[in-house]
């Protein structure tokens, strides 16, 4: 009866401290979750960026002995921008999703679960917690399915009845033996929206993601971009959101709770031709306390590049040019080179001859076949 007392006191303070949604799970082994991932490592569907081994991230007394229950939080983040810029031919832009608008999401869970850490100590003394927001090793949606905060769609994200899919989500794994909340008793239907309109074909059934061919993880790789994926990521320079904007469960979903959650118009949608020359402290300051930011500078310039090359365009072929013959990065300097390719115009096509001649890195060069290679002409060696 104490514990059914003390959880309804947690629910309650949880609201003060400007928590959406909160819910209560058991510590039970997430035996599907494990038979999933055995699969998706089999089929090597994983992106490399998970933690832990398939019993850490399925077993929480492997991470916790002492483990009775887990709490499961769930904030509510914006999904339109006030005053967003126009995108034009002049000043093209690029896009980070709505899961990196505002503050970078990790801090700001983690602040809660830390106030919610805080006022358990204050009223258990004896109690124990271990906190995790998207980087532990078990897998937030699960236990927030598991805990009643909403279910999984095909889109393989968590939707709520309340705020669909648009949630950062965050847990605490503690001694106390909370009673644990129902499932929501819910799903997609035959609904396959975001299964056929994945722009790579990611996700290969509802509920399994290939990340390997998931553009929010290629726009976060560092090395070059395969070549069947550069037109697919449009102007996207961190994530995508496609599966979700589709998503009739997120049909009018745009909550503003969270003043550090607002996103700052020229940071998530910025002009893309200032990236391509800016410095490590600039990007750190523009963009350092976002999301987005957390794999440096390098992939956000190389998507950025993409990105004028899927747009074709003219204005960028004087910068593309100077960072492909002065970069010190083989990607950047590759990646400018197809750019310059794609975009078409004359003086590229004589840029990249001439720098071919001093090119010794051998994916360069080959990045520079492809750039001449959409001319009409090639021109071989």
């Amino acid at each position: 009866m104490m514990f059914a007392d003390l959880k309804q006191q947690v629910i309650d303070h949880s609201k003060e401290i400007g928590i959406d949604k909160i819910g209560f799970a058991s510590v039970d082994v997430f035996s599907t979750l494990k038979e999933r991932l055995k699969t998706q490592q089999a089929l090597n569907y994983q992106s490399g960026f998970e933690k832990g081994t398939n019993e850490e991230r399925t077993t929480p007394t492997k991470l916790m002995p002492e483990a009775q229950s887990i709490i499961s939080i769930a904030l509510a983040y914006p999904t339109k921008i006030k005053d967003a810029p126009r995108n034009t031919k002049e000043e093209r832009r690029g896009q980070f999703c709505r899961a990196s608008w505002g503050t970078d999401y990790h801090h700001i869970l983690r602040d809660r679960l830390e106030k919610l850490g805080e006022f358990l100590q204050d009223q258990h003394p004896d109690v124990k917690y271990k906190i995790m927001v998207d980087t532990g090793e078990l897998a937030d949606k699960e236990v927030a399915a598991r805990a009643g905060l909403g279910y999984t769609g095909k889109n393989t994200v968590l939707i709520t009845p309340e705020y669909g899919s648009y949630v950062y989500l965050g847990e605490m794994i503690t001694n106390i033996p909370f009673a644990p909340d129902q499932p929501v008793e819910e799903d997609c239907g035959d609904c396959t929206l975001c299964l056929d309109v994945c722009p790579t074909g990611a996700l290969v059934q509802g509920g399994q993601l290939n990340a390997q061919k998931c553009i929010a993880f290629l726009t976060q790789t560092k090395d070059f971009l395969p070549d069947e994926f550069r037109e697919k990521i449009g102007n996207r320079l961190y994530g995508c959101d496609t599966c979700q904007a589709v998503c009739p469960k997120n049909k009018g979903k745009n909550f503003h709770f969270h003043t550090e959650m607002e996103p700052d118009p020229d940071v998530v949608k910025p002009k893309l031709k200032p990236i391509l020359k800016i410095s490590n402290r600039e990007f750190k300051e523009k963009f350092g306390f976002i999301a987005g930011s957390w794999r440096g500078k390098k992939p956000i310039q190389r998507n950025a590049i993409i990105a004028l090359a899927n747009y074709k365009d003219q204005t960028a072929v004087q910068d593309l040019i100077e960072l492909m013959k002065k970069d010190p990065r083989p990607v950047i300097r590759g990646t400018s080179a197809w750019a310059l390719g794609k975009i078409g115009a004359d003086e590229g096509r004589n840029a990249i001859l001439a720098a071919r001649e001093h090119e010794s890195d051998e994916s360069v060069l080959a990045e520079m076949e492809k750039g001449l290679s959409f001319f009409d002409e090639p021109v071989h060696s």
